[in-house]
């Protein structure tokens, strides 16, 4: 008996150890981790996303190091990744697309060719509602890969383009201060 209260008990701590850790920012539980192709990544910040007084999602920023130099996220060629939850039933996929199309327009870092943009909007096909889980990682020499509530939509591949899309939320002006701010662990 006592063996087997010694090996349930290594049995549940191997399990806790190995369980990811998680952080609330605005009422919404991120990991406090991630490995992305190999790569060990930290929550650098997470923020929330407002237009016209809605709150419309949360989005947290994964990066190798922590760091608040908003530069450094846009241009470093290295594992990286943006996870944004949806929490309002006002974000649509139209709504979705003309916001990224917006962002594209004001960011004015890195390249992203107009066919490139349609193919990451092409992702966004299916509706988009309250409690999805947009995931965007970028991994060194194959691009972004967007993955929509646990599915894998495609990649963008590119730093050039990588960089006009970090620029949408780290670029001046960004999306959003507050949220820039946030996200870069500065609030």
């Amino acid at each position: 008996m006592k063996k087997i209260i010694f090996l349930m008990s290594i049995i549940l701590g191997i399990g806790s150890s190995v369980m990811a850790q998680t952080k609330k920012y605005h009422g919404v539980s991120f990991n406090t981790e991630l490995k992305l192709d190999g790569e060990n990544l930290q929550i650098n910040g997470a923020g929330l996303r407002e237009k016209y007084f809605l709150d419309l999602y949360v989005s947290a920023l994964y990066l190798p190091s922590k760091t608040t130099d908003s530069k450094k996220v846009i241009y470093d060629d290295t594992e990286m990744a943006i996870h944004i939850k949806i929490i309002s039933n006002s974000v649509t996929r139209e709504r979705f697309i003309e916001s990224v199309n917006e962002g594209f327009a004001i960011s004015k870092h890195g390249s992203a060719s107009k066919e490139e943009i349609k193919k990451f909007v092409g992702f966004f096909s299916d509706p988009i509602q309250n409690g999805d889980k947009i995931y965007l990682d970028y991994i060194p020499g194959k691009g972004v890969r967007v993955t929509k509530n646990g599915v894998v939509k495609g990649t963008i591949p590119g730093l050039e383009f990588k960089k006009a899309l970090f620029g949408i939320w780290f670029g001046t002006p960004p999306v959003q201060e507050s949220l820039k701010k946030e996200m870069l662990g500065k609030e």
